[in-house]
């Protein structure tokens, strides 16, 4: 469902997108070329600051948001997905925050009030909280990274990591086509 927001903000989404029938895209959203959003994914930019006004939610080109991902922001506050980005499901990522490109946030991750640097990866059921990552910055299963958290005792990412990062990005572009293809089918 693609609907505008209590202000009259309403979703930009490029024709190259693949946004599921069950996902819910409100107000101030902006989703780019070849990004996939799956089923049950809510990307809501509503709320306003304290002058009325509202950053978006910005997806970048060739990222995917998957099946039961929440975006969302507190008092307006900007959300940026960076290009070849996967938000894994069932993931929350709640502005402010910003997470680069060619990132991966695992299944049941959530990010607040955080940058998450190019190339990084955070796996399942991490919580990164009030605490920038650096680039290629690696985030184990089950890790919570707050603001006094010491980064130095975190590996960078290994091979293995960005490769499969890099394989979950190229798979959803595949299903974007794929997916666009069925639509008038139904």
């Amino acid at each position: 469902m693609i609907r505008r927001n209590p202000s009259g903000h309403l979703p930009q989404i490029a024709e190259s997108a693949y946004i599921d029938h069950t996902a819910i895209i409100c107000g101030k959203v902006i989703i780019h070329d070849n990004v996939f959003v799956g089923p049950y994914a809510v990307i809501r930019a509503d709320e306003v600051d304290a002058s009325g006004d509202m950053q978006p939610i910005v997806i970048g080109a060739n990222s995917n948001i998957q099946d039961g991902v929440v975006i969302h922001s507190k008092s307006g506050a900007a959300v940026r997905i960076g290009q070849y980005s996967s938000i894994a499901h069932r993931s929350i990522v709640h502005g402010p925050c910003e997470v680069g490109d060619r990132v991966f946030i695992g299944f049941n991750s959530v990010l607040f009030n955080c940058k998450v640097g190019d190339g990084s990866v955070v796996r399942h059921n991490s919580v990164v909280d009030g605490r920038d990552l650096p680039p290629r910055f690696y985030v184990p299963p089950t890790e919570h990274i707050g603001p006094h958290t010491d980064l130095e005792r975190y590996p960078p990412v290994s091979v293995s990591a960005s490769e499969f990062s890099e394989d979950v990005a190229r798979t959803n572009i595949d299903l974007v086509q794929g997916y666009k293809a069925l639509q008038n089918e139904f």
